[in-house]
C-alpha cells in the first residue's frame, strides 16, 4: 500500500458477513436526463466509550453530508427514524425503515484499537430486500477520522449507484485575499468538502493549479519572477521547481494521464501554440503551429487525444486533436464563443466555459461535439474541473463590484444539485484529485 502526508493511512479490511447481491430496487441510470434521489438513512454509529461515541457522531455527520450533497442521494433525517440501532451486528427492523420510505440504511460502530488508532465497522442493508449488501472494517490514525467518513460514503455510493465514489478526494485552488485590484493568491489544498485546508505560499501571482494522476504533486502557473513559468509542487515535502526553461510566455498547464507529461500553451509573439514537456528526458516539442491562439490543453483519459482552445476559425472555439497535433476537428458549434476545455475522466464528457451573450455558462458536450448541455450561468462562471469519477463538475462563480470576488461551487452533470463550497477566503481555478484510496492500493 502507498502512502503519503497527503493521503494518511487507511486499512480496508473484508468482514465476514459480506454479503453479495444485487440491488435491483434502487438502480440508477446518470446518464440520461435528470434523476430521483434515492432516500437514504444513515444510523448515527455507535462508540462503548463517551470518546468513540462523540467520534462516531461525527463521522456519522460526515457520511450524512456526502451522501447528501451528491444528486444521488438523499439523507432522511434522524428524528423520522421509528428505529434506534443498539447493535451494528443485529437485524434492522426492515419494515420500521420502509414505513419511511428507507431504500438503503447505513450502521455502523467506532472503536479505539489504540490510543493512534481508532475502527470503523460499518454495514449496508437492502431494505426492500431485507438483506445485508456489505460490510467492512476501516482503520487509520485518529487524525484521519474525516477520511474514513469519506471512504464509508464511498462504499455505499459505489455499492449503491455501480460507480466509484469521489468523497474521499482534495480540491486545490488559488485562494484570494486583499483589495480586488491587488489580490494576494497563494494555492490551497482542501478536503472536497472544504475541510482540513493547508496553503502553499508563493512569491509571486500564481495560477491554475493542476493535480498529478497520484494527486502528490501540482502544476501550476507562477510570475514569481515577473514571467510567467510552469512549476511542480510537491505536497508532501513542499519542495517546487521550474517545469523547464522556455522562450516566451508558458501558461495553462495539465498533466498527461500517466504523469510523464505536461502540456502547455507557450506564446510566441501575437499566437501561442501547445507544446509536450517530457518530464524525463526534459524535451520539449511543438503539437500545433498556426497563426493563432491555441491554449488550454486537456487529455482524454487514455492520453490518445488532446482537447483545446483556438480562434483559428475567428473566434474561440474547442477542438479535439491526436496527442501528436495530427487531425484537428473543430467540435462546438453553437453560438457564442467557447473555451477552456476539460476530459472527463470518464471520457464520455468533455466540459467547457461557453460566453453568449454577456453571460458566462458551465456545459458539457460528447467528445464529438454532440449533445451540448448547460449546467451552470451568471455573470461570470469560469474554471470548470471534474470530479474523480466524471459525474460532478466544480467551477468558480466572480461576483461583481468592489466587494465581490469568487467562489467555488459545485454541479452535478445533469445540472442538478448546485452547490457553493465554503472557503475562508474568496476562491478560484478549482483542480479535482484523483480518488485517494484507489491511487493508494496497487
Amino acid at each position: 500500500m502507498k502512502t503519503s502526508r497527503l493521503a494518511g493511512l487507511v486499512t480496508l479490511v473484508c468482514m465476514s458477513l459480506a454479503a453479495s447481491g444485487a440491488f435491483a430496487q434502487t438502480e440508477i441510470n446518470i446518464t440520461e436526463g435528470r434523476i430521483a434521489a434515492t432516500p437514504i438513512a444513515v444510523s448515527t454509529f455507535l462508540g462503548s466509550t463517551e470518546r468513540e461515541a462523540e467520534l462516531a457522531r461525527d463521522i456519522t455527520e460526515v457520511v450524512r453530508a456526502d451522501l447528501n450533497s451528491s444528486d444521488l442521494f438523499t439523507s432522511i433525517e434522524e428524528r423520522r427514524f421509528r428505529e434506534r440501532i443498539d447493535s451494528p451486528n443485529s437485524l434492522p427492523d426492515f419494515e420500521a425503515w420502509r414505513s419511511i420510505n428507507a431504500q438503503a440504511l447505513v450502521t455502523g460502530r467506532v472503536s479505539d484499537v489504540s490510543e493512534e488508532t481508532i475502527r470503523i465497522e460499518f454495514r449496508l442493508w437492502d431494505i426492500f430486500a431485507a438483506k445485508q449488501l456489505f460490510g467492512l472494517q476501516l482503520s487509520t490514525q485518529r487524525e484521519y477520522w474525516r477520511r474514513l467518513a469519506h471512504i464509508v460514503a464511498d462504499k455505499v455510493y459505489e455499492r449503491l449507484s455501480g460507480e466509484s465514489g469521489y468523497f474521499d478526494s482534495k480540491v486545490a485552488f488559488i485562494s484570494e485575499t486583499g483589495s480586488k485590484g491587488a489580490r494576494q493568491k497563494e494555492i490551497i489544498i482542501m478536503d472536497q468538502d472544504g475541510n482540513n485546508a493547508r496553503a502553499f505560499s508563493d512569491k509571486g501571482l500564481i495560477l491554475t493549479p493542476r493535480f498529478s494522476p497520484t494527486g502528490e504533486e501540482v502544476v501550476y502557473l507562477s510570475y514569481e519572477d515577473g514571467t510567467p513559468r510552469v512549476y511542480i509542487l510537491s505536497l508532501e515535502t513542499g519542495h517546487k521547481g521550474a517545469v523547464g526553461a522556455f522562450p516566451g510566455l508558458s501558461f495553462a498547464p495539465r498533466f498527461s494521464p500517466d504523469g510523464r507529461f505536461v502540456v502547455m500553451s507557450l506564446q510566441a509573439g501575437s499566437h501561442s501554440d501547445i507544446h509536450v514537456f517530457d518530464l524525463r528526458s526534459r524535451e520539449s516539442r511543438q503539437i500545433t503551429n498556426s497563426l493563432s491562439i491555441n491554449t488550454s490543453p486537456s487529455y482524454s483519459p487514455d492520453g490518445k487525444r488532446i482537447a483545446f482552445e483556438s480562434d483559428r476559425g475567428g473566434n474561440q472555439q474547442i477542438y479535439v486533436m491526436n496527442a501528436d497535433g495530427s487531425d484537428p476537428q473543430r467540435i462546438s458549434f453553437g453560438e457564442g464563443r467557447y473555451a477552456s476545455p476539460v476530459w472527463s475522466p470518464r471520457g464520455d464528457w468533455i466540459a467547457f466555459i461557453k460566453l453568449f451573450r454577456g453571460e458566462f455558462f458551465i456545459g458539457v458536450m460528447s467528445p464529438e461535439g454532440k449533445h451540448e448541455r448547460l449546467l451552470a450561468r451568471g455573470f461570470h462562471n469560469e474554471g470548470p474541473a471534474w470530479s474523480p469519477n466524471g459525474r460532478v463538475l466544480m467551477f468558480f462563480r466572480d461576483t461583481p463590484g468592489e466587494t465581490g470576488g469568487p467562489h467555488l461551487w459545485r454541479v452535478g452533470v445533469n445540472g442538478d444539485n448546485p452547490r457553493h463550497i465554503p472557503t475562508a477566503t474568496f476562491a478560484s481555478d478549482p483542480s479535482w484529485s484523483p480518488l485517494l484510496h484507489d491511487i493508494e492500493t496497487p
